[in-house]
C-alpha cells in the first residue's frame, strides 16, 4: 500500500489546475470512493445545497465496453458527506459541463457527473492513466489510482477521525477491516489515545518520551 502525505495531495490539486475533470480527482483525494463508484455518480446523486452525495452504482469495463453494475458489498450503498470545499468544486464543475454541452451540443449520457466533452461516460482504465500522467507531471511518487482510497482513509484516521467513520466513508464490510488495513495508522492512534487519556487522569500535557 503507497499513500501521499496531505501536502503532497494539496501538491497534486495544485497540479491539476483547471483541468475540465479537476472535480473528479478532488472527489477522490476528499471521499476515498473507489474508480468505479466516482465515475457511475450520476448528478441525481448528489445534494450539494446539503453536501451529500449517494453511492449507488459502480461503472466497469468488460471487453471495452462500460457497464454499470451493483456496489461491490451491500454496506458499499452509502451516503457520503462531502466538505464545502468539495461541494464547491463539483457547482463549478456542473456549470463549466452544462456551457460545454451548449458548446459541443452533446447529450447526456444517463446525466452522469464525468464524461467526455461529447457526454459518454468515462472508461475507467483511461482514468486511471490519466492520473499516472497527472502524477508524473507533477513530480510527484508514482502511486495507483487506487492508492488515492489508501492516501485518503489514512489522512482520515490520522487526523483522528473515529474508524467507524471511516469504515462507513469507504463502504467497508465491517470496521475491524478497516483497521486491519490501515494498522499502520491505527498504532498511532493507539498512542494518542494513550496520551490523553493520560492527561485527563494526571492533569496536563502528557508528552511522549
Amino acid at each position: 500500500m503507497s499513500t501521499w502525505s496531505a501536502e503532497q495531495v494539496r501538491q497534486f490539486l495544485t497540479a491539476v489546475g483547471d483541468d475540465r475533470l479537476r472535480a473528479m480527482w478532488v472527489i477522490f483525494c476528499t471521499t476515498g470512493m473507489r474508480r468505479g463508484e466516482v465515475l457511475a455518480l450520476r448528478w441525481e446523486d448528489l445534494d450539494l445545497p446539503n453536501r451529500r452525495l449517494s453511492v449507488r452504482r459502480s461503472l466497469v469495463e468488460v471487453d471495452y465496453e462500460v457497464r454499470e453494475v451493483e456496489p461491490k458489498t451491500p454496506r458499499s450503498r452509502r451516503s457520503v458527506s462531502l466538505d464545502p470545499v468539495t461541494v464547491d468544486e463539483l457547482a463549478q464543475h456542473r456549470r463549466r459541463q452544462a456551457e460545454e454541452r451548449l458548446t459541443v451540443g452533446a447529450r447526456p449520457e444517463a446525466d452522469y457527473v464525468f464524461t467526455h466533452p461529447s457526454g459518454f461516460p468515462l472508461q475507467p482504465q483511461n482514468v486511471s492513466q490519466a492520473f499516472g500522467n497527472l502524477t508524473r507531471a507533477a513530480g510527484l511518487p508514482i502511486i495507483r489510482l487506487h492508492d488515492l482510497r489508501h492516501t485518503s482513509a489514512s489522512l482520515a484516521l490520522s487526523a483522528g477521525i473515529h474508524p467507524k467513520v471511516v469504515s462507513e466513508r469507504l463502504g467497508h464490510s465491517t470496521v475491524q477491516l478497516t483497521l486491519d488495513l490501515y494498522s499502520h495508522v491505527a498504532e498511532g492512534i493507539h498512542e494518542e489515545a494513550a496520551d490523553e487519556l493520560g492527561a485527563v487522569i494526571f492533569g496536563g500535557k502528557v508528552s511522549r518520551g
